[in-house]
């Protein structure tokens, strides 16, 4: 009798609690995080090892994993720095990445550098960085062995005012001396330069590895505590059905208006139009909601929706948020 009486209350408490958690998953801030910029980094690896965003890979995959934000994935943010044919510098640039962040209908953007990649070293090079003989092509990794330390900066900008709103830095060192990207006992490593890639098992588990990681994730923790100072980003949504396939719905509005997967929107209809009696000049829409469609897939101008409530839906049908 007990047990069951502890099971209702326990029960009662989830009911209750329900509508706050919901509440504050919604209310999640939606970020995008372009690739670390690399250029201070005295480049000691051959090949195209693109460490940037490498970066942002493992920051993203942390930040997923603690939920605080909601955060883009990359294919959609390619596809707007292609189209819109922004460069590194452009990302680093507080102004350009708000309007990256604009564009991509997010509540802020993360931007950053890394400013320490290699061993934990004095007098070789930028930073404090040993530049390594040898290389890492064909399994090598130079000559040199020690301790490896990496270390993060990341920018919180605001994509409605391009303000700074945090700036943190993200260390790590490993606890183990070896060659860079040698294996558990420190040893030659078989990672190529073209082909590393550092979320992976294979990469965590090298010196380098190590102190990558612990830097993501101390510059993951820090991030996470800035969430209640990125504003809301307010979106109306303004577009029309394209075409209609049952109740499969594709709009002329993507994430360039600040669509995301998951949205809803108002499918309206106009029944009467009111034009000034002098110029013709349209001055009022008279609409009917006639259904809704929930957003199940979005590029950057068009979206793939599935009709929640409603019928007869046309193509040339309004749709707002």
């Amino acid at each position: 009798m007990k047990l069951a009486q502890t099971i209702r209350r326990t029960l009662l408490v989830l009911v209750l609690c329900a509508p706050g958690l919901f509440a504050q998953d919604e209310k999640r801030r939606r970020v995008a995080i372009v690739d670390f910029d690399y250029g201070s980094i005295q480049q000691w690896w051959e090949g195209t090892w693109d460490i940037g965003r490498g970066i942002t890979d493992m920051l993203v995959d942390e930040l997923v994993k603690d939920g605080t934000y909601s955060v883009v994935e990359r294919r959609h943010i390619d596809t707007i720095l292609d189209e819109q044919d922004f460069s590194a510098s452009d990302r680093a640039n507080p102004a350009s990445a708000a309007e990256i962040g604009e564009l991509l209908g997010v509540d802020a953007i993360v931007a950053g550098s890394i400013t320490q990649f290699g061993l934990e070293r004095r007098g070789f090079g930028v930073g404090g960085i040993a530049r390594l003989t040898g290389g890492i092509v064909g399994g090598g990794v130079g000559t040199r062995k020690g301790k490896a330390a990496v270390q993060l900066t990341a920018r919180i900008v605001d994509i409605n005012t391009a303000e700074i709103l945090a700036s943190e830095e993200g260390e790590g060192k490993s606890k183990r001396s070896g060659l860079l990207l040698g294996g558990g006992g420190g040893g030659g490593g078989n990672l190529g330069a073209g082909g590393i890639s550092m979320t992976s098992s294979d990469y965590r588990q090298t010196v380098l590895g190590e102190a990558t990681e612990a830097a993501v994730v101390d510059l993951t923790a820090k991030l996470i505590q800035f969430a209640d100072r990125i504003p809301e980003r307010a979106i109306e949504v303004s577009g029309v059905v394209a075409d209609v396939d049952g109740s499969s719905l594709i709009l002329n509005v993507g994430t360039l208006a600040g669509l995301k997967v998951g949205d809803t929107l108002k499918i309206l209809r106009v029944s009467r139009t009111i034009r000034d009696p002098v110029s013709g000049a349209v001055l009022r829409e008279i609409t009917q909601e006639v259904g809704q469609v929930r957003i199940d897939d979005v590029d950057a101008g068009s979206s793939l929706g599935t009709l929640t409530t409603g019928s007869d839906i046309q193509v040339g049908d309004l749709v707002r948020n």
